[in-house]
């Protein structure tokens, strides 16, 4: 254990073929850190922004999931697999050669704004508390109902048949397999993903990212502190409220905190998530207000 690590975040490019956990686990062993999490998995196949929180800043997790997610990917029109990804065994190849550009372009361009997605049923999603692709693997799929997502904007960047590359600003919990499966169906010809890379994932872009090479490197180095994001900067858009040392030291204690002890100090609004600040510039509580309840809630508090 690294006991001198500061917590914070620091912005992964994952490569290809591991999973997101074993992504994390080197980047805990990398910087000998007490504790390492992500926020928001890629499949094995997929590339690029995974965010992982060293430390304390673990707790911040939540505050990310949620965040848009913006992805390069390469549908392959004509073929069907199983899993909906070029991972999976193919289960069906229909021609493509009568399709042309103004056809793709309007059938890729019905699936923007508010959709309905069937989760696959190879996922990470949990049927009686097992992974879906488990149940999947053992020859009994199950099927989880549709869901709603919102595709904010597809652009295609390159079409060279059977191949389509585009890029996808997208809700948290949009599956890009299951949009390429579907961009295929509606072509009356099938298709799968081909290639992913996640390139944004809640504000923080893939410009900010480091290879797990990299990483290395830097540690060895003694370099990487330069490239953790503190937890204050982390939480990036949220409301920020710096407070006197002995509001801080209250809210450290955890005491009852109501909205006309912070408004003193800047807090805007009725509701969300605020962060709070110590004089030395130190996240010591993110807190949430009710439009109802002059109370403050407690999210996470960081006392040290």
């Amino acid at each position: 254990m690294n006991s001198h690590l500061q917590s914070g975040v620091i912005v992964i490019d994952k490569p290809a073929n591991i999973s997101s956990a074993k992504a994390v686990a080197s980047v805990k062993r990398i910087l000998r850190a007490e504790k390492a999490g992500h926020a928001g998995t890629l499949d094995p196949l997929a590339t690029g922004v995974l965010i992982c929180c060293l430390n304390s800043a673990t707790k911040l997790a939540q505050f990310f999931l949620n965040g848009r997610k913006k992805y390069s990917a390469v549908l392959h029109l004509g073929v069907q697999t199983d899993t909906q990804d070029s991972s999976g065994t193919i289960t069906d190849r229909c021609e493509y050669t009568a399709l042309s550009e103004p056809m793709i372009r309007s059938a890729i361009k019905q699936f923007q704004g508010t959709i309905e997605q069937l989760p696959p049923v190879y996922s990470a999603l949990k049927y009686n508390g097992v992974p879906l692709y488990r149940h999947a693997r053992k020859g009994n799929p199950v099927q989880k109902p549709p869901r709603q997502v919102h595709i904010s904007s597809i652009n295609i960047l390159k079409i060279n048949l059977p191949m389509v590359t585009f890029e996808v600003l997208c809700s948290a919990g949009t599956y890009i397999r299951t949009l390429c499966s579907d961009i295929g169906k509606s072509l009356g010809c099938g298709g799968h993903l081909k290639e992913l890379r996640r390139i944004e994932s809640s504000e923080f872009t893939i410009n900010e990212a480091l290879t797990l090479v990299g990483l290395e490197k830097l540690a060895f180095r003694g370099n990487v502190s330069k490239r953790i994001i503190s937890m204050v900067d982390a939480l990036r858009g949220m409301t920020a409220v710096k407070v006197d040392d002995k509001l801080a030291q209250k809210i450290k204690y955890g005491n009852l905190i109501r909205k006309n002890d912070l408004n003193p100090v800047g807090i805007k609004g009725s509701e969300g998530f605020i962060k709070v600040i110590d004089s030395a510039n130190q996240l010591i509580a993110v807190m949430r207000q009710i439009p109802t309840d002059d109370r403050l809630n407690y999210c996470c508090v960081f006392p040290n």
